[in-house]
């Protein structure tokens, strides 16, 4: 959360709520709402919590205090629940103390951000419960926001997940459309396709997308660190975590919900990936209140 690109994120999102268009060039923060209502000497304590009725992980906490930090550095931030605990029906998640027109002028940042955050952390963490009787591991997928992936990905971790491969740079991953440009297809060739990519790319990780008990035949004999099994009946996948066992580790994916969660965890693959978790998570029900305020006179 304290990368450049996080930081980047931060700023673009305040610059498109705060610049207005005569305001553009010298980029000066304009809350118009504020400046025309709000005492500049007005300070104030605001909280954030939630208002779902079963609460959420928290997710982006440390994203709403960089946003704070972004708009007025003197604002004082507390932490009350911080990432990954989970924050009942009115639990205070956050604390601002300072000049009530720069918790204005925040707010809704920092609101977007943790509404989503944390919907992918509380539906990252169902995942985990409903898998960990198995130990298995529940991954995102680069099916994400764009320009939002590192907020994402970091809610994944906040719910107990893991991230899987944070771009297309970061692991070798042959996938159904790279199948069919390999040698025209063929399901019989995959092992060569592996020790290709193994010569092409030394340091990465290689995992073959499989999706008949053939492929991964093929694909196992140039042993992959991974094998990902894409839509497949349970019945194949205990045949091919059958296959693979002390070979490569192995990856469920394809349209997996909640309630399909445990019959696949109990086939005995490694992981279960999901692109659910950041493109369908939705957002939570959070609001931020005033606990005390003290106006000046204007």
């Amino acid at each position: 959360m304290l990368s450049p690109r996080a930081h980047a994120a931060v700023r673009l999102a305040l610059d498109e709520d705060l610049v207005s268009v005569d305001r553009i060039l010298s980029r000066a923060p304009c809350d118009a709402t504020s400046e025309a209502l709000v005492d500049p000497s007005a300070v104030a304590v605001g909280e954030i919590y939630p208002k779902c009725a079963d609460g959420c992980i928290v997710s982006g906490a440390t994203v709403a205090r960089a946003v704070m930090r972004a708009v007025d550095p003197h604002v004082k931030v507390a932490i009350l629940k911080p990432d990954g605990s989970f924050a009942k029906k009115g639990e205070r998640i956050l604390e601002f103390r300072g000049k009530a027109r720069s918790i204005l002028a925040a707010e809704r940042t920092a609101l977007n951000f943790m509404q989503r955050m944390c919907a992918t952390a509380t539906l990252a963490r169902k995942f985990v419960e409903a898998t960990r009787r198995w130990g298995t591991l529940i991954l995102d997928t680069r099916k994400t926001t764009p320009g939002l992936r590192v907020f994402e990905k970091y809610a994944v971790l906040c719910g107990g997940g893991m991230n899987h491969r944070m771009g297309m740079y970061d692991r070798v991953l042959m996938k159904d459309n790279h199948r069919r440009l390999w040698r025209g297809g063929d399901p019989d060739a995959l092992d060569q396709a592996v020790l290709a990519a193994r010569k092409a790319f030394p340091r990465l990780d290689v995992e073959v997308e499989v999706e008949s008990l053939r492929e991964c035949a093929s694909a196992l004999k140039a042993r992959p660190e991974w094998i990902m099994l894409d839509n497949m009946s349970c019945a194949d996948m205990r045949k091919c975590v059958k296959m693979c066992k002390g070979i490569s580790k192995t990856e469920a994916s394809g349209g997996i919900t909640l309630e399909r969660a445990r019959e696949v965890a109990a086939t005995g693959v490694t992981a279960i990936s999901l692109g659910c978790l950041t493109h369908s998570a939705g957002s939570v029900d959070l609001s931020l209140e005033w606990e005390t305020v003290e106006t000046g006179r204007r």
